[in-house]
């Protein structure tokens, strides 16, 4: 009996020590769960920090293999027809659009006004053929379940190979615009023609450059860093260059200005002569005496230009001189004849003609003669001088004038003279 009161009393004690226990390993195993969540949730969090998004190439890829529904994750014979296949698909491609699709293009072009696209079209063939070699090339590869890093490898290669490829095919089609551009000034006769050829040649080398760096960011790298860390490099480049760069700014201000063009005669500083080419870094002038100067462009910015080409009319200013026996009434007709026969040529242009006694110089009456012609032609313009230079010569003689020219007359006098009279 005591022993059953002795239980009795006992057994709240025991049966608390009991919920402690069956508390503290709900406990513990609430940690460890808690532990093992977290260790998981870190895992994932970091896989999906590492994982790469996969491209529209990888898409692609995954698209083919889920309709043959493969989901090996090693290489299957599947595999590798699949990827013959699609190699042998890229080659039958590339031959319909070179073959095929090109040629009907270039036939359509053919029959259209504009001649842009009978450039175009030939210039974007082959950018396009590798265009789908290299699509079906890489697709194929990635098809294979290679190492990390040959995947790793085939991604760059891919990114760099498609950079090229599509900077190529922009580059193709630039080309054969600026091409159009320059035949269009070219029939337009605009100034700017004379200028294209250095303009395409700058334009492409900026679209190479940018290019260039666009293709390094895809890669991974930051551009930025890159040019900040060629600064110092290119300031000593660009004080090393400087007269360089000057020869590069006259080009351009050339070019805005067009003062000539290839083909123009022109007067620069001390040298006249025909402009033969115009370049990024001087102006190749043909003097007249068929030597060749070569002038930084600089100077030419910096020079006076005088266009000897660009001429609209020809003009004709000159003086003759009559002497002192011709009267008043002689001089106001022969004025009145000089000025008739200018007004009656049919290549002198009335507007101009000025014909007036005008000085009365120290051995001649002198009278002053302007005109211009109505063409620009400088031949013209010799041949045009010398008919009316004849024709005043004929209108002097026929009013009985002479041309005057420098004479002087010494008056002798005194008692010594006198006496040589005398004796005379």
């Amino acid at each position: 009996m005591k022993r059953y009161l002795r239980l009795w009393f006992c057994a709240p004690a025991l049966l608390a020590a009991h919920a402690a226990s069956a508390a503290e390993a709900t406990a513990t195993a609430a940690t460890a769960e808690a532990a093992n969540t977290a260790a998981v949730a870190a895992v994932v969090a970091t896989g999906s920090a590492n994982a790469r998004t996969p491209d529209l190439l990888e898409h692609m890829v995954d698209v083919i293999l889920g309709l043959f529904n493969v989901k090996s994750s090693g290489n299957t014979v599947t595999h590798y027809v699949i990827c013959a296949l699609l190699l042998v698909v890229a080659i039958l491609l590339r031959r319909f659009l070179t073959t095929i699709f090109f040629n009907q293009l270039k036939k359509i072009a053919a029959k259209t006004e504009t001649t842009l696209d009978d450039k175009l079209f030939p210039a974007m063939e082959s950018p396009v053929a590798a265009f789908v070699m290299v699509t079906g090339i890489f697709a194929a590869l990635k098809v294979l379940k290679l190492s990390e890093t040959a995947d790793h490898s085939i991604a760059a290669g891919s990114t760099v190979a498609f950079s090229l490829v599509i900077f190529w095919g922009l580059l193709r089609a630039f080309d054969a615009i600026i091409d159009h551009a320059t035949e269009i000034a070219r029939e337009k006769q605009l100034g700017i023609a004379a200028f294209m050829p250095w303009i395409k040649k700058s334009l492409i080398a900026v679209f190479v450059v940018v290019g260039t760096l666009m293709t390094v960011q895809s890669l991974g790298y930051n551009v930025s860093t890159i040019l900040q860390g060629l600064g110092i490099g290119g300031l000593a480049f660009a004080l090393a260059a400087q007269d360089t760069i000057a020869n590069l700014f006259g080009s351009i201000v050339v070019a805005i200005d067009q003062p000539f063009k290839v083909g123009e005669t022109v007067r620069i500083g001390a040298h006249t002569g025909t402009v033969e080419d115009i370049g990024l870094r001087s102006t190749k002038i043909r003097l007249v005496d068929k030597s060749l100067v070569v002038m930084p462009n600089k100077l030419v910015s910096s020079e006076a230009i005088v266009n000897l080409s660009r001429f609209t009319q020809r003009r004709v200013e000159q003086v003759i001189g009559l002497t002192y026996d011709a009267t008043p009434d002689q001089l106001a007709a022969i004025v009145e004849d000089i000025r008739g026969l200018l007004l009656t040529d049919g290549e002198v242009d009335p507007t101009s003609v000025l014909v007036y006694f005008r000085d009365f110089n120290a051995s001649s009456l002198d009278v002053w003669i302007v005109y211009a012609s109505r063409e620009a032609d400088f031949k013209m313009g010799a041949a045009l001088k010398q008919r009316m230079n004849l024709a005043i010569m004929r209108a002097v003689a026929a009013r009985g004038l002479s041309f005057a020219f420098p004479t002087s007359v010494m008056h002798l006098e005194g008692p010594l003279v006198k006496q040589l009279a005398g004796q005379k």
